[in-house]
């Protein structure tokens, strides 16, 4: 299938290396070599499901609209393969789909990024990513690093949403036999009930809580961090762009009256990105019908941005 290239517009300048995203990016059909592979999930049947304000559906769009006019620095290849949407309520369609879009993208050497869509999109990067690595490996020690408010760890015996996805990924890890492997980071406790709380502890889930992550403690929190990453062969980079501070990222499911700000969030993402094992990363939440000015749209892009530098 011809990728849509047509999102790609932006400024074009005269002068000579002012090269943009938009006049780089290429459809992944047209790939001679290992890159990055922007991937759209059109979804956000999960937070519907969820009870949250949809909208996030259209976050992929938005994403491709801030990066087409980002100045070009990047130091890998980055190709489109277009968007995965979800038809109708059918979220475990979705999620297959997305399962096999980033599982060919691995099998062919490519670092996926995908852009959301709910954080539903969590338990189909996930399974794309063990797709991949079950072939190859007994028992792969895969870490999962989440940005987020949330620890998205509620029962998918209930209802499968936008806030069971780690639940999910703790249960189908287990049935396979791998450790399950979670930190969580910027956790709000006014958003997560005792049961959850409890829950993260009885999985062993490294969590730091948004009222934590400050300045002062950025040292602490990148030591727990290098030693989680130590104890893994591959991370998942998974960000739910709610975990930003209200003011930062209005534009989201739920927004947050606290977060935590780009400033201490980009540092580790940076960590993360030169471990050298980071497999793949995801965006959620991002929600254009509430955005203000583009202003989350453009955060989004700018970590898209540090992700492929």
């Amino acid at each position: 299938m011809k990728t849509d290239m047509t999102p790609w517009t932006g400024r074009v300048d005269p002068e000579p290396d002012t090269y943009r995203w938009h006049q780089q990016v290429q459809p992944l059909e047209q790939a001679r070599e290992p890159g990055a592979v922007l991937i759209g999930f059109g979804c956000d049947e999960g937070v519907r499901r969820n009870q949250g304000r949809v909208g996030a559906a259209k976050g992929p769009a938005a994403m491709r609209r801030m990066l087409g006019s980002l100045a070009w620095h990047q130091g890998t290849a980055v190709f489109d393969a277009g968007d995965v949407v979800c038809q109708g309520e059918d979220l475990e369609g979705a999620h297959q789909a997305l399962s096999a879009r980033v599982s060919e993208a691995l099998d062919l050497g490519h670092f996926p990024i995908v852009m959301g869509g709910g954080h539903e999109v969590a338990f189909g990067s996930w399974s794309g990513l063990a797709a991949h690595l079950a072939p190859r490996e007994q028992r792969p020690r895969i870490g999962i690093i989440n940005f987020d408010a949330h620890f998205d760890l509620r029962d998918p015996g209930f209802v499968v949403s936008s806030g069971t996805p780690f639940a999910q990924i703790a249960e189908a890890s287990a049935q396979r036999g791998w450790p399950f492997q979670y930190a969580c980071l910027g956790v709000s406790r006014a958003a997560n009930t005792q049961n959850l709380f409890r829950r993260a502890e009885e999985l062993g889930v490294l969590a730091w809580e948004d009222r934590a992550m400050t300045a002062a403690a950025l040292p602490r929190l990148q030591q727990e961090v290098a030693d989680f990453i130590g104890r893994c062969d591959h991370l998942y980079l998974t960000i739910d762009i709610d975990v930003f501070p209200a003011a930062q990222a209005p534009g989201v499911s739920a927004p947050a009256a606290r977060g935590v700000g780009l400033d201490l969030i980009e540092p580790v993402i940076e960590q993360i990105k030169a471990s050298g094992k980071l497999r793949l990363a995801d965006l959620a939440e991002l929600n254009p019908e509430y955005d203000v000015d583009g202003h989350t749209a453009r955060l989004a892009a700018r970590l898209i941005h540090t992700l492929t530098l």
